[in-house]
């Protein structure tokens, strides 16, 4: 049996669901993709596929072997173009799940400066704040801004995650500024719902002592840059990252409120499976990335300047 012969196969029916599909795909007899695809079952003792008349649908199992046979038969082709003395030329998928807002501003940019210089990566993105499963789902890696739970996962430090506190000009003029936390629950608050406990704010005293303060939610919404243009809009206080209103702030449309009062750090991480084998691919991004984000995060330089 040839394995890899047979993943290729198996990856074909896949892509196009049906085994005459991938025949013609492969230029081979439709006979031919039936034994290679009996022959990888065979040999695995398992089911890749539910089998009906009309599509061939992937088992579980079959689900998370597809995207291990991709990674393999990628990983196999970067390891030739290395033999063939073009280690310098990085080729393949990268599929990346990113945070919507973050990624939308700030990751953009950054993947459209690596691939100027590794114009053969082919990128996949996922913009999507929930937490996908890396090897169910086939992900090389994530982006992720959390305060990160223990996990098999291999967690890289891309940049601090400071949190501000903001209202516009008009709104704080007409409903007055807020002079404690406790004071908040007067006001008009603008949440992102997607936090488990979004009807809190979580703070730091000067004294560096993390409490929590009581919010009255006036506006809920699964999107950062939805709740900043409210804001702006004068509707209300926000609690955001500082990368989502830093340009906002520069420009005079959002007063950063209650100053003294610190919100509590995250951070930004590249996120990855534990492998045996890394990708040259995935260490060569996240190396990228660590390297462009490193020091202070230019969206807090610009709000530094002001405060």
């Amino acid at each position: 049996m040839n394995r890899f012969e047979n993943m290729e196969n198996f990856i074909r029916v896949v892509e196009v669901g049906s085994i005459s599909g991938a025949a013609d795909r492969l230029g081979v007899a439709k006979s031919a993709v039936s034994r290679r695809l009996k022959e990888l079952e065979e040999h695995l003792g398992v089911e890749l596929f539910h089998r009906t008349t009309r599509r061939m649908n992937l088992t579980d199992t079959g689900r998370a072997f597809y995207h291990q046979c991709v990674r393999i038969l990628e990983d196999t082709l970067e390891a030739e173009l290395a033999s063939a003395q073009v280690h310098g030329t990085l080729k393949g998928g990268l599929k990346i799940a990113l945070p919507s807002t973050f990624g939308l501003m700030h990751m953009g940019p950054a993947i459209n400066e690596f691939l100027q210089a590794h114009p053969q990566i082919e990128f996949d993105l996922d913009f999507n704040d929930r937490e996908v499963d890396l090897m169910q789902e086939g992900f090389d890696l994530a982006i992720r801004i959390a305060r990160l739970p223990d996990s098999s996962l291999i967690a890289r430090r891309l940049a601090p995650i400071q949190s501000i506190m903001c209202a516009s000009p008009s709104y704080l003029k007409k409903m007055g500024t807020p002079k404690t936390p406790d004071e908040l629950l007067t006001h008009q608050c603008l949440v992102y719902s997607l936090l488990h406990d979004y009807e809190y704010w979580h703070l730091t005293d000067a004294e560096g002592k993390e409490f929590k303060t009581k919010i009255r939610p006036y506006l809920k919404a699964t999107t950062g840059e939805f709740i900043r243009d409210a804001a702006v809009a004068d509707q209300g206080i926000i609690l955001v990252p500082s990368f989502i209103v830093y340009k906002e702030i520069e420009r005079g449309e959002l007063i950063p409120v209650l100053k003294e009062y610190k919100p509590l750090q995250i951070d930004a991480y590249a996120i990855y499976p534990q492998t045996r084998h890394l990708s040259q691919r995935v260490r060569t991004f996240v190396d990228f990335l660590v390297k462009r984000f490193e020091g202070t995060p230019y969206w807090d330089l610009q709000i530094q300047k002001l405060t």
